[in-house]
């Protein structure tokens, strides 16, 4: 799974080269917020319904977003690889990261936010478990949406997962069905 949040596990020795497409959820356990590097944390200035909830359909590849029970928009998503499934069940998000640094579980180099980092241009947790934090995320592998591609986060295109963080809070509400 990926995560702004998780440990250096897998790294064999310190010249591991940085595969950002496979990377599990205990390598990238450092991430956030143990880096001691500036980050937004950020419930939204904008008022949002409370009526606002998200719901993950796998089968579909998709996340959708609802207004009670109006659909107001839907983007396509990567899932976790069926070794690295994204979990089932009902959360809430609680973390939202602008521009999330991302650092090496094997070298602990920080590597700068932005559209090319791991996590691309937001990071919205909405899942913590027992090895690390499952959210959504950009990616500047475009080519892995619509697939089970992912170590468990949801991979979106950096521009929908923009979108997306305009659209939730705190607290809101996630759901995700097989």
């Amino acid at each position: 799974m990926e995560s702004p949040a998780a440990s250096p596990t897998a790294a064999t020795d310190s010249t591991t080269t940085l595969d950002r497409d496979s990377l599990t959820i205990e390598e990238l356990s450092s991430v956030l917020p143990s880096l001691g590097v500036p980050s937004i944390y950020l419930p939204l200035p904008v008022e949002i319904s409370k009526d606002t909830r998200l719901v993950l359909k796998l089968s579909e590849r998709k996340v959708y977003v609802y207004q009670g029970d109006k659909e107001e928009a839907s983007y396509p998503v990567a899932i976790g690889k069926s070794s690295t499934p994204t979990p089932t069940g009902d959360y809430e998000v609680f973390q939202m990261v602008v521009d999330p640094i991302w650092k090496s579980p094997w070298t602990g180099e920080v590597f700068p936010p932005g559209a090319n980092s791991a996590l691309g241009l937001r990071w919205i947790g909405f899942a913590q478990l027992p090895n690390g934090v499952v959210g959504f995320h950009g990616t500047p592998t475009i080519s892995s949406i619509g697939k089970a591609a992912s170590n468990g986060c949801v991979r979106m295109h950096n521009e929908h997962v923009v979108e997306l963080f305009e659209k939730v809070k705190m607290g809101t509400p996630v759901t995700v069905e097989p």
